[in-house]
């Protein structure tokens, strides 16, 4: 899912009204700016239209193959969805960034139409002459076949350039290099193949359900493209300003109220962005008043709100685009990726609910009178718009899949929508309208990456190379130690290493992709199950986005406060210390997958009292306070005891929660010389 979520109603009145030196930058600047994905074109009113007329005629599109899939099978719907989508990407994204302001019309130059043809010539060329003569010719394309698909390739990574930046395509280029070079590596090196001829490349590419048309550009088409529907017309119907309103009515008057207003918004708000930067700025844009007023510190602030904002792409119900895609690798359904994260993301608003408690008494924060009615009134006034992400997942548990339940659940947040306008049914009807098309336009950089995308995984495919790559991994691990614990300790070390590296330069689905085919396979080969292996790459993948040195989340939360940007970086970091080890939980032990509610009942309720101990004992490390601000003494005993109760074996942790009541009695001993 992509996108932004824009508050209106009596909470953007609200910013409004604030004095001068409080009000945030503009959001959508500040989204535009420091977000993962490249601003997009302002287009005049006549080219804004028809990309609007586009758009919602691929949100029909996308509708009826929910319902009425197409009788010549998956791929050609897929070969019709790029088809029609990758030349959007050429008129609403520019080329380079632009130098005029961002309010100015920007629309498309010759060349832009002249790619944006040819990406449509050239997309649907499979259907052009015959679908079934096209695959038919598969493994034997002609010359014409070889320089269509040629042609596509090229424009794809232009595409994934012009939304994503320079790293992507790179990659792709890097890849694509290797399979047809691979032949001149020497033949000892454990990477070298014999060289794949250049229309075979193609071929895969093009023709093979694991190019363009593979897993990732599947799940972009038939998952993430209807839940950026789903957001738009939940977003539209006013939901972004009620959870605000919830979030300030539920806490009303306490020191604490501030902190946990922040994380409990930016939990709600991720129902409709899925990007964790663009959370973070609509988030900080409405609670940095509150939170400076009750005394929080700019980049501790920051941090909140970065951490909050992430926090809302690794929660159920709405996931980040890259658990669609686990779903589709593990053949599991929908439901049990959000099962498999139900507990870690407890551990993670644990972690944060901590930090605020302790972040309160160390700044010394006081209680903020918001002008918001009580929860039940808000309540009354707009719970309508949680029913449909509960629609969601009662709809998955009675087996209903996924793509229906998303759509029962858009019709659902309209119908509610409707009930609000009930006076304005014309202007609910085009509202409705323009959310399916700002739904698909929303999707068209995460297209362009899982088309990108689809380059990777084919010339892993063809030359072997996740494989090669994951035993180089396991071999440097079992070079530096012996015992296998050990090995499998440092390989997973390794690996969150390699993905947290890769989430800084290309997007969380793209990261989520390479990691999974190249140091997934390490992982699974030293015994690690496949679901513990995909959701510790899916979070390492996703904490990219507040990974120092880059973090963007952090960077766009320190342009709403004002706070020093590296400070803010470290804030954040610390707020988020628990998403970053809890998932090395899941693959050291047998135990881990108890995390993933993989395991029985009471073997699940020890395994999460321990993990609950370890993050508490972190917080108590980098928050610096247990009963008051703890010493030198008790926070080393703290840090061994989280290490020790977030490994799960039931020795160790009985020595971490021995080291805790021991960092406890300090404490409390020094606490009563005091």
């Amino acid at each position: 899912m992509s996108g932004s979520t824009d508050h209106h109603g009596k909470t953007a009145e609200q910013a409004a009204e604030r004095p001068p030196d409080e009000r945030p930058p503009d959001v959508a600047d500040l989204i535009a700016e420091h977000d993962e994905e490249l601003p997009a074109r302002s287009l005049s009113r006549r080219w804004d239209r028809a990309v609007w007329l586009v758009c919602l005629a691929t949100a029909l599109l996308v509708l009826k193959q929910v319902f009425l899939p197409f009788s010549k099978g998956n791929q050609f719907y897929l070969v019709l969805f790029l088809g029609v989508t990758l030349p959007l990407v050429f008129l609403c994204y520019r080329p380079g960034r632009p130098a005029a302001s961002r309010a100015e019309r920007d629309d498309p130059a010759p060349l832009d139409w002249a790619l944006s043809l040819l990406a449509l010539l050239v997309g649907l060329y499979p259907l052009l002459g015959g679908f079934d003569s096209f695959l038919d010719r598969q493994g034997q394309l002609t010359t014409l076949d070889v320089a269509a698909g040629a042609a596509l390739l090229l424009l794809v990574l232009e595409a994934a350039r012009r939304t994503t930046g320079w790293v992507l395509p790179s990659v792709c280029v890097a890849f694509t290099a290797f399979a047809y070079y691979g032949g001149y590596l020497p033949p000892d090196w454990a990477i070298s193949h014999a060289g794949v001829d250049f229309s075979q490349i193609i071929n895969g590419f093009y023709n093979d359900a694991t190019g363009f048309y593979g897993t990732p550009l599947d799940v972009a088409a038939t998952y993430i493209v209807l839940f950026t529907l789903y957001g738009a017309v939940l977003n539209t119907s006013g939901a972004g300003a009620f959870f605000v309103d919830l979030s300030f009515a539920a806490f009303r008057r306490s020191r604490t109220a501030p902190g946990r207003t922040a994380a409990t918004a930016g939990f709600l708000l991720g129902t409709v962005s899925g990007s964790g930067t663009a959370t973070t700025v609509s988030l900080g844009a409405v609670t940095w008043p509150v939170l400076k007023k009750a005394g929080y510190p700019r980049e501790s602030a920051g941090g909140l709100l970065a951490a909050s904002g992430i926090g809302a792409i690794l929660s159920p119900p709405t996931l980040g685009a890259a658990a669609f895609i686990i779903a589709e690798y593990l053949e599991a359904s929908y439901l049990e990726v959000l099962l498999w994260a139900t507990l870690p993301t407890l551990l993670y608003y644990l972690g944060i609910a901590l930090a605020v408690e302790i972040d309160a008494r160390r700044f010394g924060a006081g209680p903020v009178e918001v002008g918001t009615p009580g929860a039940w009134a808000v309540l009354r006034r707009g719970g309508h718009h949680l029913l449909s992400l509960f629609v969601i997942v009662a709809f998955l548990a009675l087996d209903v899949p996924v793509q229906p339940a998303v759509v029962y659940a858009t019709a659902i947040a309209a119908l509610f929508a409707l009930v609000g306008r009930r006076h304005d049914v014309r202007g609910w009807a085009r509202s409705l309208v323009d959310s399916l098309a700002t739904g698909v336009r929303a999707a068209l950089p995460v297209i362009a990456v899982c088309a990108a995308a689809g380059v990777i995984t084919s010339t892993i495919t063809k030359t072997g190379l996740g494989q090669a790559l994951a035993s180089a991994l396991v071999d440097l691990a079992s070079a530096l130690v012996s015992h296998p614990t050990a090995v499998l300790a440092l390989t997973a070390a390794l690996a969150a290493v390699a993905v947290s590296v890769l989430g800084l330069a290309v997007p969380v689905t793209a990261s989520f992709i390479i990691s999974w085919v190249v140091i997934g396979p390490a992982l699974v080969e030293l015994g690690v199950d496949r679901p513990e292996t995909a959701m510790f790459i899916f979070y390492y993948a996703v904490l990219s986005e507040v990974t120092p040195p880059t973090a963007l989340a952090a960077v766009a939360a320190a342009a709403i406060t004002g706070g020093d940007v590296v400070k803010t970086m470290w804030r954040t970091w610390k707020y988020t210390l628990p998403a970053f080890l809890v998932p090395l939980a899941f693959v050291l032990t047998d135990h881990g997958s108890a995390l993933l509610l993989r395991a029985p009942v009471g073997e699940v309720l020890w395994v999460f009292a321990a993990s609950a101990l370890g993050v508490a004992a972190l917080a108590a490390t980098t928050g610096g306070w247990i009963f008051r601000e703890a010493g030198p003494v008790e926070r080393a005993l703290c840090a061994l005891a989280a290490l020790a109760l977030l490994y799960l074996e039931p020795v160790v942790v009985a020595v971490g929660v021995g080291l805790l009541a021991l960092a406890v009695a300090v404490h409390l001993l020094r606490r009563s010389h005091a």
